[in-house]
């Protein structure tokens, strides 16, 4: 970028962090779009005189709300609740609940505006949003947990609704709580519409919803090793977190005949090198999905290498896939992994990288796929149960999986489109970037300003 647009992208920033202090997460996200989009722009002015970017940075609404509720001991506890309703320029807003004591405006703003570009890049029409609360569902009994979904659903469902805002499940919202969460809209509302999704089989959720977001992810890094004629058979594989969408990731590699080596948690990793295989693979889902326990016991019962307080960054490897959270591979990790042998990084979970780690990723020219390509094949999912639920119709397994490979596909076509240069080196940052902003920036002009 030259030094005169540097200077424009700096006056930006400066505006957007002085309207909105102390939510670096959202700074980050923000600065990581502007800076692939201010040369498309500058060549496009009709983007600038609209003030796409300017209206696009600002929420079209934030919800903030109380959420009373009573523990298993009779004690009365509150929590804060959240829905940002970012940009509903092509569909209702979309996107998932966040339940995580880190919960905050700032995170919930960088989740619904990447979710805006996110969204977009799947073709479907749905907008961008993101909610939330800082409970920490972690040590609480069912009982507890369904206490606190209903009280904060009381008030969430004023605000949602399957053409207004359709909210889903992320961390620390599974099965379990969106269950729990609908049960409590159909009751007050008194109707049975498609108000959330990653809803069970038996009451309007689709298959393939669980997995989608992991698949996806998967799917997306085969597209990206097809532009160098590779393949994901026979490749090592790190992979980060150990809940569902690690859990997925993991699967599908085995599936494409992958050797995933990794999987974490906040505590620590394990390291298996003779891979994790299927079976290790359901152990693994046993312990995080019904048994809650930590990372640690599958190096116990498996005698193998687990690395406390730490991340799988360091391990020799082709592929990773940062699968846990948001700025999880710094500048150092990135360096290690580049070192190591890694040349595909596809992101499961959202912004995982540092600015910096991206960097390093981009001039060492390895294949990168940030969140908002890599990982749209859960919102992609969620978006077509949606569908399923407006037809009252659902879809086998196979239906799903194959319109999810499509999408993941179309994502892909999409970011070489926009990001290939002229020595042919696909930047999926700027390919992403753009050609998830142009559908939601022309559907702003074309209705107006509001």
């Amino acid at each position: 970028m030259s030094d005169i647009l540097d200077v424009k992208v700096n006056e930006f920033m400066a505006k957007l962090i002085a309207r909105n202090p102390g939510e670096s997460e959202f700074h980050q996200a923000v600065q990581e779009v502007i800076e692939s989009l201010w040369p498309f722009i500058e060549d496009n002015p009709k983007y600038k005189s609209t003030k796409i970017l300017e209206r696009m940075t600002e929420p079209e609404r934030v919800l903030m709300f109380r959420v009373p509720w009573v523990d298993d001991n009779g004690e009365i506890q509150v929590n804060r609740g959240f829905r940002i309703e970012m940009n509903s320029a092509i569909g209702p807003y979309k996107g998932g609940l966040r339940f995580h004591p880190t919960v905050n405006l700032g995170i919930l703003k960088f989740l619904a505006f990447e979710q805006v570009f996110k969204n977009s890049l799947t073709s479907l029409p749905m907008g961008g949003g993101k909610g939330g609360s800082d409970f920490d569902p972690k040590g609480k009994s069912d009982n507890e947990i369904m206490k606190f979904c209903q009280s904060f659903m009381t008030e969430l469902q004023r605000h949602i609704g399957q053409d207004t805002d359709v909210p889903a499940g992320d961390i620390g919202v599974g099965g379990r709580e969106i269950g729990y969460l609908f049960g409590q809209y159909k009751r007050i509302v008194n109707e049975f519409t498609g108000v959330l999704t990653g809803k069970g089989l038996e009451w309007g959720g689709s298959l393939i919803r669980p997995e989608a977001t992991g698949y996806g992810a998967v799917y997306f890094a085969n597209e990206m090793l097809k532009t160098r004629n590779e393949g994901i058979k026979g490749k090592v594989a790190v992979v980060s977190g150990s809940g569902n969408v690690a859990q997925y990731t993991v699967e599908k590699l085995l599936q494409f005949g992958g050797k995933p080596v990794t999987l974490s948690d906040s505590a620590g990793f394990i390291y298996d090198p003779d891979g994790i295989s299927m079976e290790k693979l359901q152990y693994v889902m046993e312990l995080k999905n019904i048994k809650r326990g930590r990372i640690q016991e599958y190096a116990d019962k498996f005698k193998v290498k687990y690395v406390e307080g730490e991340r799988p960054w360091n391990v020799k490897c082709d592929l990773a896939f940062p699968s846990a959270t948001q700025n999880e591979i710094n500048e150092e990790d990135a360096k290690e992994l580049v070192k190591n042998g890694c040349f595909i990084v596809s992101e499961g979970a959202n912004m995982p990288s540092t600015p910096e780690a991206v960097e390093v990723f981009l001039e060492a020219k390895i294949l990168y796929g940030p969140g908002k390509a890599a990982n749209a094949g859960g919102v992609a999912t969620s978006g077509l149960e949606m569908t399923q639920n407006s037809m009252r119709l659902p879809w086998t397994r196979e239906e799903v999986d194959e319109r999810l490979q499509h999408i993941m596909k179309n994502i892909h076509e999409t970011c070489v489109k926009y990001g290939k240069d002229s020595s042919g080196f696909i930047n999926y940052v700027n390919g992403a970037n753009i050609g998830g902003f142009i559908k939601v920036a022309d559907a702003m002009i074309a209705q107006g300003v509001v």
